[in-house]
């Protein structure tokens, strides 16, 4: 025999002789097995420190059958005339409060663009602040307005406004950045004033970008500005909340269908305006 021949039949026989691990697709079943049990232990332990139980969960459902049984047929109450009046207070809210919050986010985005202010600690002073402003939900801006101003939509117009002039800053200020610095140069090298290079420069890219996320927020709004009449806030909110109160389901079913249908049609027309813009 060779002594190639006899090294081939060694590492053959060593082969044979180590010990063999697991086989991949059962070492992955394994994991996935301990993966699950793992999960399943972690949600009991949850369910126990919640104090939830099947129970309760049991009653709940009977309950919402109940409920659900107690909503149909739907019906205004005779109340057509005032729901419809909440309906276009809540839009009045959403579009209010997405103006204002526009109108603060302009100037704010101008600001906290690296390309308009080159100051890295101002930028980054300016970023960070709207990044802690950001994480305040309207509800809570809401109910501090609320114990301010005291019932009705001011509190509402100011809440959603005081939400969306950071996020829409962030946004205001990334589209500034993205913007193709060699319109701007242009204008500028025919000797315009700074002004006139954001007028001419910058505006004409930046304002359908800015009108599409307008858009976007007033359409977001419209849906938030039903949570905050809840709270005392005004809108369609409001008549929700109070025949929640007095078990008055089939009017509630009404109203929320009511509702779906102006969301669906604001969508729709919401996107169908992002859209032209987009093509401008």
């Amino acid at each position: 025999m060779s002594r190639e021949g006899a090294s081939a039949a060694d590492i053959a026989r060593a082969a044979e002789a180590a010990p063999q691990g697991l086989d991949p697709p059962l070492s992955r079943r394994m994991i996935v097995a301990v993966g699950w049990v793992l999960g399943l232990a972690i949600f009991v332990l949850l369910l126990r420190d919640l104090g939830l139980s099947f129970d309760q969960f049991g009653r709940g459902v009977e309950k919402l059958g109940r409920f659900f049984s107690a909503m149909w047929p739907p019906s205004d109450g005779g109340q057509l005339p005032r729901i419809l009046r909440s309906l276009a207070e809540t839009f009045a809210m959403a579009f209010l409060g997405t103006f204002l919050g526009a109108v603060a986010a302009v100037p704010l985005g101008l600001l906290g663009a690296k390309t308009i202010v080159g100051q890295a600690v101002i930028h980054f002073l300016l970023r960070r602040s709207f990044d802690v402003f950001r994480g305040i939900p309207a509800l809570v801006w809401a109910l501090i307005l609320i114990s301010a101003l005291g019932l009705g939509p001011l509190a509402g117009i100011l809440a959603l406004a005081l939400e969306d002039a950071p996020r829409m800053a962030k946004l205001f200020a990334e589209t500034i950045e993205n913007a193709d610095e060699r319109q701007k140069e242009g204008v500028r090298s025919t000797g315009a004033s700074s002004l006139a290079v954001l007028r001419f420069g910058l505006a004409p890219q930046v304002a359908p970008v800015w009108a599409s996320q307008m858009l976007y927020f007033l359409e977001r709004n419209f849906r938030s500005a039903a949570v905050l009449g809840i709270v005392g806030a005004g809108g369609i909110g409001f008549e929700l909340e109070e025949r929640i109160r007095i078990f008055a389901f089939d009017e509630v079913i009404f109203i929320v269908l009511i509702y779906m249908v102006c969301v669906a049609m604001l969508d729709f027309g919401s996107q169908r305006l992002r859209m032209r813009l987009g093509s401008a």
